[in-house]
């Protein structure tokens, strides 16, 4: 055989090893990793639709995650207005008995005395914390909204708190309110929406035995325990939105995955099979050019 024919027959040998080699490489990283794609080579036409549903799945999981931490706070709100809700629903019970005509003026201190501790439980429902935040405090999370001073007139701090921005996304891109603040809910600009005000002067008439007021006081907080009770359906209504917003995306990104599992992740059947035959062909490959090599020449007869 020429020289020149044993270089080129050597040359394409080598070039069909390394890419045996190659497959078998390819072959073993997709069993080992569970990856089709593991190099942008291994399939650069869908490298860019990859990355874009990884981007997508990553800004779903963070959706997740806020409506998460938010669903935590929406329910603690929605609790803690249930809460003001029987205390107002109990002080309306006291109201009515203290506007009686036939109760004595120590009955009323009586009934003014337990109307001061519930005034007091509504400001601390005010003061609800989640993960060390004022929820009722909008904007300004880390300020106690309200303090209570039964020794004062009124027995209740001016709000300190903010306005509240606070939204959270919906997977669809919208965006969910999910925070009322503490003035909203209990110290209303509407005079019959005042809650805290309107038990404050019902504890107020009741001291001062004086039966009038004390139907007027008590027509006011019937008034604010609707309000109350719209404020409460606010919330009821955010923990709607935000179950749905995680349903919505838990399903998406149960999409998602499964859309990039069907681009990246590996056919081990088909990656077993691509193994064995490029392991056959390799030892077929190197057993054919090792019966070339020792074929005997015109020269070893010869000599």
């Amino acid at each position: 055989m020429a020289i020149g024919a044993f270089d080129a027959q050597t040359s394409r040998f080598l070039n069909d090893i390394d890419r045996i080699a190659q497959r078998l490489e390819k072959a073993q990283l997709q069993i080992t990793s569970g990856r089709r794609i593991n190099v942008v080579s291994d399939s650069p036409d869908q490298i860019s639709h990859l990355l874009a549903t990884r981007s997508q799945l990553a800004a779903t999981e963070q959706v997740h995650a806020n409506l998460d931490r938010v669903k935590g706070e929406v329910d603690s709100a929605e609790s803690a207005l249930a809460e003001a809700v029987n205390i107002v629903d109990r002080i309306t019970v006291l109201g009515t008995q203290g506007a009686t005509g036939s109760v004595s003026a120590d009955s009323r201190a009586s009934l003014a005395d337990e109307l001061g501790a519930l005034l007091e439980q509504l400001v601390n429902i005010a003061l609800t914390k989640v993960d060390g935040r004022y929820i009722f405090a909008g904007d300004a999370d880390t300020t106690a909204p309200y303090t209570a001073n039964l020794a004062s007139d009124p027995p209740y701090s001016p709000y300190q708190g903010a306005i509240s921005s606070r939204k959270v996304e919906h997977p669809s891109g919208s965006l969910i309110r999910v925070s009322l603040t503490a003035d909203e809910i209990f110290d209303d600009a509407d005079p019959n929406q005042k809650v805290f005000a309107a038990v404050s002067d019902l504890r107020n008439a009741l001291l001062a035995n004086d039966t009038e007021q004390v139907k007027d006081a008590l027509g006011r907080v019937r008034f604010s325990n609707t309000h109350l009770n719209n404020k409460l359906a606010f919330y009821g209504s955010a923990q709607n939105q935000v179950a749905a917003g995680l349903d919505a995306a838990f399903k998406q990104e149960l999409r998602l995955k499964t859309e990039i599992s069907l681009i990246e992740d590996a056919d081990l059947t088909e990656a077993i099979l691509e193994l064995n035959q490029a392991q056959l062909q390799q030892n077929a490959a190197l057993g054919a050019q090792a019966r070339i090599q020792n074929k005997p020449t015109l020269l070893d007869y010869l000599g």
